[in-house]
């Protein structure tokens, strides 16, 4: 049977890379990129979406009637500074409109997306998913403090992705969840933070996604969520 594989946010660097590196390994890769058109095919097994429940429903429902089995799901959606706004520095900064944005997308977007896979990853034979988060998520590892609204987002996010990975364990136990850490990568998401970046550690995305379609073809199955950074190391909550 054909292995299928999604991509959500690939539009991004990342995402991109990601459903290269799968289609390289021989999955019938599905890709979805963010646009106004609430869904439209784009052409080569590429969704169009403008992200509203209605259009998540439709592309899901889409990628469910074509051949295979779900066996890889990546979500790579996430925003750190937009138009007007920029990682907080000091609590008087915290914008509580800006601050719904930033969880809208880092949090509740990508448990959207799981959810509505939740039906084809039950099926599914070995299934893998991935979900961008973040090492500034963690709180034991907070030793700078600022990012508000970035770092909960992305600790609220490895909160829910941890419930999703005990109710999985219920509902398929082949089944396998990730919060994956990237590293700091060469994308327009941190372009205005590299300067700082120690030599060697600013990563092409082509990098980061053979490290992360390495470790969903080799890690094993935990019945918990795995908490990993690039290079496969634990990061603790």
């Amino acid at each position: 049977m054909t292995a299928k594989a999604v991509v959500v946010g690939a539009g991004g660097g990342i995402g991109a890379a990601v459903a290269g590196e799968l289609a390289a390994r021989d999955y019938a890769v599905h890709t979805v990129s963010r646009s106004r058109t609430p869904i439209a095919d784009c052409g080569g097994r590429h969704w169009c979406s403008d992200y509203s429940e209605s259009s998540i429903a439709a592309v899901v429902e889409a990628i469910a009637g074509s051949p295979g089995s779900l066996e890889r799901l990546v979500i790579a959606n996430g925003i750190l500074h937009g138009e007007g706004f920029r990682p907080e520095r000091a609590l008087e900064q915290i914008d509580a409109a800006v601050a719904q944005q930033i969880f809208q997308i880092n949090t509740v977007l990508p448990m959207q997306w799981l959810a509505a896979f939740s039906s084809a990853l039950k099926q599914a034979e070995r299934p893998r998913v991935a979900v961008l988060s973040a090492r500034v998520g963690s709180i034991e590892d907070n030793r700078l403090g600022g990012w508000y609204s970035y770092r909960a987002s992305k600790a609220a996010l490895n909160m829910m992705l941890k419930s999703a990975s005990v109710e999985f364990a219920r509902r398929n136990k082949r089944a396998q969840l990730i919060a994956f850490h990237p590293g700091t990568v060469d994308t327009a998401l941190s372009e205005p933070f590299q300067r700082g970046v120690a030599e060697g550690k600013l990563f092409p995305p082509s990098f980061v996604a053979q490290r992360l379609v390495g470790l969903l073809d080799e890690v094993p199955t935990t019945g918990d969520l795995l908490y990993l950074d690039w290079d496969g190391k634990p990061i603790p909550y």
